[in-house]
């Protein structure tokens, strides 16, 4: 817990240095509703009275970041799945915003946040030639504690920080999300998945416009109880 409050109070001096620091993280199930009955708006004597009834037209996965030194939101990747693949093409993604920075990735301790796939994609952008092993046998890949100790290797130009586990509020794009959530999803009716794709898409952009900014951290990482 340390060590992510460090790498959140050092983001301002690692940005300006060319380390951005990215909280990073999948918000799954965000469900396509449509209210069967249109919301009645407010009115003297009367608050906003919506229907409680609705139809569902499926689900999206946000997988998005938030960059701590800046406080916007970059490179979204927005689709029906968040499989090893998706979050590893995510990362790529991310990192092609800026391929020759550093980069250290803030995210929780999910099976997908520490795959061979990320493994690799590091080992190519670092030029790191060393043999990886084989998955579930040897080397690197061998585990997911092998794993895990090379993608957080403060050697590489590009790593990883993991939260505790059960410490998912140490990740800054929870909070994020809370007012993604709260701004553009809480009351909304959307008659397709496409228009809550398109809903997202222009929420993030109107938040890295409008009101992107770093979160004031004050936790420093001390116990929380004796």
């Amino acid at each position: 817990m340390r060590a992510i409050c460090r790498t959140y109070a050092d983001a301002p001096a690692l940005h300006v240095a060319g380390t951005h620091v990215a909280s990073v993280d999948e918000k799954t199930g965000i469900q396509a509703r449509e209210r069967l009955h249109p919301t009645k708006p407010t009115r003297p004597g009367l608050i906003e009275r919506r229907e409680f009834e609705y139809v569902r037209h499926g689900t999206l996965c946000l997988i998005a970041n938030f960059l701590v030194a800046t406080g916007k939101s970059i490179a979204p990747t927005i689709g029906p799945t968040r499989t090893e693949t998706d979050f590893a093409d995510h990362i790529t993604r991310t990192i092609d915003t800026d391929p020759d920075a550093g980069w250290i990735f803030v995210l929780d301790q999910l099976n997908t946040h520490k795959s061979e796939a990320l493994v690799r994609l590091v080992a190519q952008r670092c030029d790191i030639d060393s043999d990886l092993g084989v998955k579930g046998r040897t080397g690197i890949l061998e585990s997911m504690k092998t794993r895990r100790e090379f993608l957080e290797d403060r050697a590489h130009r590009i790593r990883f920080v993991y939260t505790p586990r059960h410490a998912s509020w140490m990740n800054q794009v929870e909070i994020w999300f809370s007012i993604l959530v709260r701004r553009a999803l809480k009351r909304a009716s959307f008659e397709s998945v496409a228009a809550l794709r398109t809903r997202l898409e222009e929420f993030i952009e109107y938040f890295n416009a409008v009101l992107a900014k770093p979160f004031r951290w004050t936790y420093a990482g001390k116990p929380l109880q004796a």
